[in-house]
């Protein structure tokens, strides 16, 4: 490509950093570099292959290949390879357990029933976030329908998201017209319902009653998704 164009060019000969940059884009574009070398001169481009690195190169060509001691009539291929996929959840556990979510580590404690006994509430919590993500998936910037496409689409090919999460991304509105939210901010958004307890001072018997504030559209539906309101439910 770089060549062509510098043997062409025979009035206006290309100059040293002009080929450079040309050269630049085209290593930018196919991420190649590695498997060739070249010289720029005035006028002059000479470029040759890598053949050992081309050939080390290919001999890791291949495919993965998903292994599993399940026989095929308990466990069909496409199913193991579903479940090798499956471990994407597993790392975003271990990364909620050990990031800002969660917080695992630093443990202060010092006995060994204690560091049990905090082990098993933090993965008690991720159980708890876990069934809160999926009721609440119509309010989060989650695909609702993964979990069923995941069961019918091809286990090999890659994962394409649904035309209902595309749009819910693009106009940051669920179906029924509500905020979408992250995780984090729509329980931000559920922490400013507040319950006050109210005593009247002008009665001589301190009468007092509790007053729960109006909930939003947004705090109403995610009550209603967890089946929270009476007679009202997903």
């Amino acid at each position: 490509m770089v060549a062509v164009e510098v043997a062409r060019r025979k009035r206006k000969r290309l100059s040293r950093d002009q080929m450079g940059v040309k050269v630049g884009r085209v290593i930018d574009r196919y991420k190649m570099a590695k498997h060739f070398d070249w010289t720029i001169g005035d006028g002059k481009f000479r470029w040759h292959r890598r053949e050992a690195s081309i050939r080390k190169e290919a001999e890791l060509d291949g495919i993965y290949v998903v292994r599993t001691s399940e026989p095929s009539k308990r466990l069909s291929p496409e199913d193991a390879v579903r479940g090798y996929k499956s471990l994407s959840q597993v790392e975003r556990a271990f990364r909620c357990l050990k990031g800002i979510d969660l917080r695992v580590r630093p443990i202060f404690h010092r006995t060994e029933d204690h560091v049990r006994a905090h082990l098993f509430l933090c993965l008690l919590a991720y159980y708890v976030e876990w069934h809160l993500r999926s009721a609440w998936s119509e309010l989060l910037f989650e695909d609702e329908q993964l979990e069923k496409t995941r069961r019918t689409d091809d286990a090999v090919a890659p994962a394409r998201p649904s035309g209902q999460v595309k749009a819910k991304k693009a106009h940051r509105v669920t179906s029924q017209g509500l905020p979408v939210h992250s995780f984090d901010s729509l329980l931000q958004h559920l922490a400013s319902r507040t319950r006050n307890h109210c005593t009247l001072a002008c009665q001589p018997s301190g009468a007092s009653f509790t007053q729960l504030t109006e909930p939003t559209p947004v705090q109403r539906r995610a009550m209603e998704l967890l089946d929270l309101y009476p007679g009202q439910g997903k």
